[in-house]
């Protein structure tokens, strides 16, 4: 079977990628190892709650501005199709987001329990190889197959410990038991949450700081939801965070001893011995379908495929990727690890292989051209954008300004816009929402540390909190940055002082000054 579109992974992004290519009556087709939609959550998270945040009752009445706190949702013009209507729980259970993708499934052309073996490339594009043997070709390939396999870290004898992925959660089984939990993100805490009642002894190791996600702004970092733990840590309850390095493991009759390397003690190295050790060391990506023909290139560590700015491998033309694995291109910076993150990613590949391959420009509406209308359509975007609000720093709104004529493009990766993609443009005007340089070192619960006053527009560009930057290319050329200085933490709408020195910034880029 040879489609336009071949999609392997009926997760979120698959199915967001399908919808919009459905949508637009285009020739693809859906592969899914599992037997429905969304497989990955009927396992993970192991504990069963997300820590996606799913706000019900958010005080607005307008959608864009309701898609700001709803991190499950995929993007539909169907309100039935919202997750808000699925679950009322601020975090919710893995169950009821499996419900919710096997909905959304309904009508698209997935084919499950289609395993897929092997990929290669021929003169058309794309072979792609099931467990049955079936051969599929498509000369367009998207990878949005999650990260699907245990990141394991290189520890002598790491492989006689339980993992995350496949170590039972029944806490009774770790009764009066010394554990050891590797792996200091959402995963190892979420573990030693649930064993507290029941373990004698809960130590979790790793070699870097723990972060905390409302410091560091980066979800994936320790949430609070999980952090219950550290209480029980620095309030002396027979748990503990242990900083530095395991150096090797070795199995014994009745358990495991280690070798522990301190990261901030004079004592550097020390034996200790547990009932029980549990890697919670997180997932990559699974290359090892490619022919070598077609792998693609891998990054941080080989976890993830590594893109260009239109999400395609820089090695492998014809092959895209949607979803979590995209995080390369903003690794813990900001949100495409995740749904409320990639699910915009997924529609600016979209607009990407719509642009490339059907001849359709990026979806764009004519403008005013006037420095006023500019800065009252960028204003007015950034006061209800769900897109810029989730994808900080990393997706924007565009006004073109070229022959005469302006016109507003939406949601576009601003590497894109840097690398070329929207073609040619006299003037180019970037908007996004964005932290300050030294955001994630700042405790915003500390007070007496000074924030850059809002309004303060001179010093707008250290401040730590999420606020518009316009940024102006002139001929693809960065040129000047414009930053207003409006704490975006709070409810608001930008006031008038804001209007006049963004009118005057345009105005004087558009003269060349």
């Amino acid at each position: 079977m040879a489609h336009d579109y071949l999609i392997i992974g009926a997760g979120p992004a698959g199915l967001q990628l399908a919808a919009l290519l459905d949508r637009d009556g285009r020739d693809y087709a859906v592969l899914e190892r599992g037997s429905g939609a969304g497989t990955f959550f009927t396992r993970f998270p192991r504990h069963r709650k997300l820590i996606s945040i799913n706000k019900v009752h958010t005080g607005y009445t307008d959608p864009e501005q309701r898609m700001r706190m709803d991190w499950n949702s995929l993007l539909t013009d169907d309100p039935d199709l919202l997750f808000t209507r699925y679950s009322p729980k601020y975090f919710p259970d893995a169950d009821d987001i499996v419900r919710y993708l096997h909905d959304f499934a309904a009508g698209l052309k997935v084919h499950y329990d289609i395993d897929v073996t092997r990929i290669e490339r021929d003169d058309n594009g794309f072979v792609v190889t099931d467990h049955s043997g079936q051969t599929w070709h498509a000369r367009n390939l998207v990878l949005a197959t999650g990260v699907s396999q245990l990141h394991v870290p290189d520890i002598p004898g790491i492989e006689h410990v339980e993992r995350y992925d496949t170590f039972t959660t029944d806490p009774q089984e770790f009764t009066d038991q010394r554990v050891l939990v590797i792996g200091k993100g959402n995963s190892g805490f979420e573990t030693a949450d649930a064993l507290v009642e029941h373990a004698a002894v809960i130590h979790v190791a790793g070699p870097h700081s723990v972060k905390l996600a409302w410091q560091t702004h980066f979800v994936g970092h320790l949430r609070a939801v999980n952090n219950n733990f550290l209480d029980t840590y620095q309030l002396k309850s027979e748990n503990a965070v242990i900083d530095g390095t395991i150096e090797r493991i070795e199995q014994l009759e009745n358990g495991f001893r280690i070798q522990f390397r301190y990261a901030r003690t004079v004592e550097k190295l020390r034996e200790l011995e547990y009932d029980r050790i549990i890697a919670c060391t997180g997932f990559r990506f699974d290359a090892s379908i490619f022919a070598d023909g077609c792998r693609p290139a891998l990054v941080i560590k080989d976890r993830f495929p590594e893109l260009t700015s239109a999400f395609e491998s820089v090695n492998v033309p014809g092959l895209y990727f949607a979803g979590t694995i995209t995080q390369s291109r903003d690794f813990k910076k900001s949100t495409s690890g995740f749904i409320h993150g990639f699910r915009y990613g997924a529609r600016a590949l979209h607009r990407v292989l719509t642009a490339r391959n059907h001849d359709v420009p990026w979806p764009h509406t004519p403008l005013e051209l006037s420095p006023e209308a500019i800065s009252d359509a960028l204003i007015a975007r950034v006061n209800t954008s769900s897109c810029l609000w989730q994808q900080f720093a990393v997706i924007g709104d565009v006004v073109t300004v070229d022959g005469g004529e302006a016109r507003y493009e939406e949601e576009v990766p601003v590497a894109y816009v840097a690398d070329g993609g929207l073609g040619p443009g006299e003037h180019r005007f970037v908007a996004t929402l964005e932290y300050g340089p030294d955001h994630d070192t700042v405790d915003p619960f500390d007070i007496t540390i000074p924030r850059v006053a809002e309004n303060d527009a001179t010093n707008a560009a250290q401040a730590s909190y999420l606020h518009p930057v316009v940024r102006y290319y002139r001929h693809g050329v960065l040129t000047a940055t414009h930053h207003l200085a409006e704490n975006l933490e709070n409810h608001w709408d930008f006031p008038d002082v804001h209007q006049q020195p963004l009118v005057v910034f345009v105005k004087e880029c558009l003269a060349g000054a």
